[in-house]
């Protein structure tokens, strides 16, 4: 049998996150740089794919080969750290501060990879300043203005709305994260991955990590968009609503729902100096 029950995938996203948050942070850094380039890469091929075919049907069912390559090769996504970290300090394997330290160094990570790609990808688009972008750089344009300045107009409503659309972003991502382990092969992992994520991205939910690539890339393409606006109207709601809906809505919901039992080995972390601080 290659499926696995869900108390045995919250017991392993239990293990995975004591992982995570003891990792060196050269290593978290690198690994953050890795996955925010490569979600950076494959949201533009779904934007490219949205424009190009004219539903946005299609770019949703594109956009999961980004998450799932950075899941299956290893790499960090923030928004998977935020279920997966906060469940090992509750079983008392690591302290918050190690649960700060990771996402702290996977933040810098991603904001180094996606604007890497953006500066590179902009130049691409724009034969380096020797033309326009197009109709591409247009939609990253308006997707920037979308993602903050129409929020700052809403006033209260609009910071209200970003983060709930964060807040169930998350759910819908960190849930994709856990899917990534109900089963034992490469197929059946792909298979489970895709169809939460997918459904996060057609929705037009608010991601962290894909706006740490989109909102600059949009600038780049001439967005009236300043750093205010990107960090004060989204940003920032943005990982305050996709922690709460990975810690609160998938990680500590499914812990509880399916309460692994407490090891020999989890009894004797959490004994350990430090350990539930």
């Amino acid at each position: 049998m290659t499926n696995v029950n869900p108390s045995d995938v919250v017991a392993n996203a239990v293990t995975a996150g004591e992982a995570k948050a003891t990792a060196p942070s050269g290593a978290l850094v690198l690994r953050g740089v890795l996955g925010g380039a490569v979600l950076a890469a494959t949201t533009s091929f779904a934007v490219s794919a949205t424009v190009s075919s004219g539903s946005p049907v299609v770019g949703a069912l594109l956009f999961p080969a980004g998450i799932t390559i950075v899941i299956l090769m290893g790499m960090e996504l923030l928004t998977g750290g935020f279920a997966l970290t906060p469940m090992a300090a509750l079983r008392g394997l690591v302290p918050w501060s190690a649960v700060a330290r990771y996402c702290l160094m996977v933040t810098i990570g991603h904001i180094i990879g996606a604007a890497l790609f953006a500066l590179l990808y902009a130049g691409t688009l724009t034969g380096f300043g020797s033309h326009d972008a197009g109709a591409l750089g247009k939609k990253f344009a308006d997707t920037a203005a979308a993602k903050t300045t129409a929020y700052q107009a809403m006033g209260f409503a609009g910071m209200v709305t970003v983060f709930v659309k964060a807040v169930l972003c998350n759910w819908l991502v960190s849930l994709g994260v856990f899917m990534g382990m109900v089963s034992k092969d490469t197929i059946g992992k792909i298979a489970a991955i895709w169809l939460p994520i997918m459904a996060f991205f057609g929705l037009g939910f608010e991601h962290a990590v894909v706006n740490f690539f989109m909102i600059p890339m949009g600038m780049l393409m001439g967005a009236d968009v300043g750093l205010g606006d990107w960090w004060i109207w989204n940003q920032i709601p943005v990982l305050l609503g996709n922690l709460v809906g990975g810690f609160i809505f998938t990680g500590l919901a499914l812990m509880y729902a399916h309460r692994p039992a407490r090891t020999e080995a989890t009894e004797t972390a959490a004994a350990r100096p430090g350990a539930e601080q």
